[in-house]
């Protein structure tokens, strides 16, 4: 049951709709003016019909207690000539619109609707008032009496898990449990013993009998999240489970049959990782169902005064901090920053600003420089799992170890940086080799390969030369410094080693590498 506050300026209007009201069970307060709801507009169901114009202060006001909610009730109001629906939903921010002179049953359904939107942002904590956001709490309110799997697509950060709790809470499977699962965390070799569960003695390791996830969830919902890092032979046995409820434990013989609602998420495009190969497309068909779309926080920047209110609340409290918000430049701040992290890095970033805010009202110099300069308007990199390149054959080639390719060359990279910068400071031991000319070309001196490499060797024996010949490779060119060397020390491998700048146990090995024998 909800207290309705119901607008007397139209009074012939607000006959109809709190005879309308009063039948579906809810509590009434027929009101003229802001002042009559102030002690009662913190109530946790409350909502707000305006028969008259909502621009008139009697109506302003009571909007304006309403609005300071974070979670703000609904407010319906009643069209006319002159005030469209579409004018005021879009420019008032009214949630729903009645014509003129409303039926009671249009007056039902209307606070219905509005009122299980509002107790499902109560439930859930989904803090919103776009357009974005009620149609996916529109969407949660459809699915959550049906049984058929769930696919949430969206961004890092964008609230999947909390639209899997409101799935779960208004479903009638309320009552059992809800596991979620983060299918990124799960190394492969643990994945399907977390999911199914295994026998005693099925692996080493496994003393005693254990209940996968599945099992645990038996009644309720199961969210898997980041479902795309998958590995292939856990998804074909996913498979199989999404289809017949059934599967065994790890190391088991017995089937097991569960009653389990799946909502699986992702924040990747899982039709482009069925067409490069890396997610089963009859899986893909089978786990999208139903979907969800989350939208990110750029597309709804309307929602970040009312998130960043929330969250300041929220942090206060746990901090045990008196914050009263944000000066108007700040909060512009905020609004033209794109939020790469989504609510995520938004109310981290509201946490460490109320922590570390000398005052109890944050101004534009308490936001980070990356924010106030947008140097962090570009989206964090996302790891690619494979590359698509045009096959001679005119279908996609897929380089799946690109990654592996990309990290090779950034380490050899790194290598030959290093191996230039142990020649610059060899050239800068030994600047008489500057007047023998320029064959090596660099961003500093410039010496000829080969009497630089001739007189390394000569550096390294301490005196005893190498003739260098051309052609000659780095794997002979090391063998001569080494016999060389070693030579010079009368073969003593230790002082060898510390002439060749290099361990006795690399020594050693080079010896048995090269057949060395002294």
């Amino acid at each position: 049951m909800a207290l309705v506050f119901i607008d007397t300026a139209n009074l012939e209007a607000a006959v109809v709709i709190r005879e309308a009201v009063l039948a579906d069970g809810h509590e009434i307060l027929m009101v003229e003016a802001a002042r009559e709801i102030e002690d009662r507009a913190e109530e946790e169901e409350v909502a707000l019909f305006l028969t008259g114009d909502p621009m008139s202060p009697p109506a302003e006001g009571m909007r304006s207690l309403l609005d300071a909610r974070v979670l703000r009730p609904p407010m319906v109001a009643l069209g006319g000539p002159d005030q469209s629906c579409a004018r005021l939903q879009a420019d008032l921010k009214v949630d729903a619109c009645l014509p003129p002179s409303p039926t009671a049953e249009e007056v039902q359904v209307v606070l219905a609707q509005e009122l299980d939107r509002f107790r499902l942002q109560l439930e859930t904590g989904i803090v919103g008032r776009t357009e974005a956001i009620r149609a996916v709490l529109e969407k949660i309110h459809l699915i959550a009496p049906v049984p058929s799997t769930v696919l949430l697509t969206g961004e890092s950060g964008t609230g999947k898990e909390l639209v899997a709790r409101g799935i779960h809470r208004f479903s009638p499977r309320r009552a059992k449990a809800f596991i979620a699962v983060n299918c990124a965390a799960l190394p492969e070799s643990l994945l399907e013993s977390e999911l199914f569960g295994h026998e005693k003695g099925a692996f080493t390791g496994a003393t005693s009998l254990r209940r996968g996830m599945f099992e645990l969830a038996d009644g309720g919902t199961l969210l898997l999240d980041e479902i795309a890092e998958i590995p292939p032979a856990t998804q074909t046995r996913l498979l199989r489970v999404l289809e017949s409820r059934r599967f065994m434990r790890v190391g088991g013989s017995t089937e097991i049959q569960v009653n389990v609602r799946v909502v699986t998420a992702t924040n990747q495009d899982l039709h482009e990782a069925v067409k490069t190969g890396l997610f089963r497309r009859d899986l893909y068909y089978r786990v999208n169902v139903l979907e969800i779309a989350l939208p990110s926080l750029r597309e709804r920047p309307e929602d970040i005064p009312v998130l960043v209110r929330h969250f300041i609340q929220e942090v206060s409290r746990q901090h045990d901090r008196e914050f009263k918000g944000l000066t108007p430049e700040a909060m512009q701040i905020l609004m033209r920053y794109s939020w790469p992290g989504n609510i995520r890095e938004l109310r981290n970033l509201v946490e460490s600003m109320v922590v570390l805010a000398p005052g109890s009202v944050i101004r534009s110099e308490d936001i980070p420089e990356e924010i106030r300069t947008g140097s962090g308007r570009a989206l964090l990199p996302v790891r690619s799992s494979s590359v698509i390149l045009p096959a001679t054959d005119g279908e996609e080639a897929q380089l799946p170890q690109m990654e592996f390719v990309f990290r090779t060359l950034v380490e050899l990279k790194m290598d030959v940086e290093d191996l230039k910068r142990e020649f610059d400071r060899y050239r800068a031991r030994h600047p008489e080799l500057l007047a023998a000319g320029a064959a090596l070309e660099g961003p500093g001196i410039e010496v000829p390969v080969e009497e630089e490499m001739q007189a390394l060797v000569a550096d390294n024996g301490r005196g005893d030369s190498i003739e260098f010949r051309p052609g000659m490779t780095m794997a002979e060119l090391e063998r001569e410094a080494i016999i060389s060397t070693l030579k010079s020390v009368a073969g003593n491998r230790r002082k060898a080693a510390e002439r060749l700048q290099i361990g006795e146990r690399t020594l050693y090995r080079k010896l048995k590498e090269y057949d060395i024998d002294m």
